[in-house]
């Protein structure tokens, strides 16, 4: 099967001349269909900003980055907005989701970008809530919602649309370790159930053990993969 993801010799830079930063120097990484990454370590050290290059929210200074075979970098704004709702889920760290909107509303919302019909939509989204643990609190906005139920609606947001990966940055960061647990449990179980794949940035070593592999910055050259 061809590579969810392949990034090839990928340099990020901020900032210029003196002042300039580089973030990521050279970074190799392929992602397979049904992988269950973590990429580890400090603050600082380009987890973030290599997410935000796979999911298209930022441009490498140099190298290239494919998605299912098809390079991103070729592609206009619309097409790239279009690849980002159709193949790649989000998971934030501060949940982002939209105050107005009910958790419904909130995990339905890629669907309803794509055009789903609305009663079809719903019923898979209710199907969704009530697998990740939310069953009851459809109708619930997201303050009336604790930090592990949000990101649970964010879960469910990110896979409703089936897509071909999901990107969890800092998922578990603003749980406590029970929460925590109990997110890594429902992810791994979409992993293994559904195949869905994903990819982690974390420093936090529950989520490390729980990954098939494990990405170490452990030099400024590349990204090992180390298979648990």
């Amino acid at each position: 099967m061809e590579p969810i993801i392949q990034c090839k010799n990928l340099v990020k830079n901020f900032g210029g001349g003196e002042v300039m930063v580089q973030a990521l120097r050279g970074v190799d990484l392929t992602i397979e269909p049904g992988d269950f990454m973590a990429m580890a370590g400090p603050s600082g050290s380009g987890k973030s900003t290599l997410l935000n290059l796979i999911g298209g929210l930022d441009r490498p200074s140099s190298g290239t980055i494919k998605v299912e075979g098809q390079s991103i970098l070729d592609l206009s704004m619309t097409e790239l907005s279009r690849l980002r709702r159709d193949r790649i889920g989000f998971i934030f760290q501060s949940y982002n989701l939209i105050p107005v909107l009910t958790a419904l509303e909130n995990a339905e919302y890629v669907l309803m970008l794509q055009g789903v019909p609305i009663k079809r939509r719903q019923e898979k989204v209710r199907s969704i809530l009530k697998e990740v643990g939310l069953e009851g609190l459809e109708k619930r906005f997201p303050r009336e919602l604790s930090g592990g139920q949000q990101q649970r609606v964010a879960i469910a947001r990110a896979i409703a649309s089936d897509p071909a990966l999901v990107l969890a940055d800092e998922p578990t960061a603003n749980v406590d370790s029970k929460t925590a647990k109990s997110l890594l449990d429902l992810m791994s179980q979409l992993n293994e159930e559904k195949g869905a794949t994903f990819l982690f940035s974390t420093h936090d070593r529950a989520v490390m053990k729980r990954a098939k592999k494990l990405l170490l910055p452990n030099n400024v050259n590349s990204i090992p993969v180390r298979k648990t």
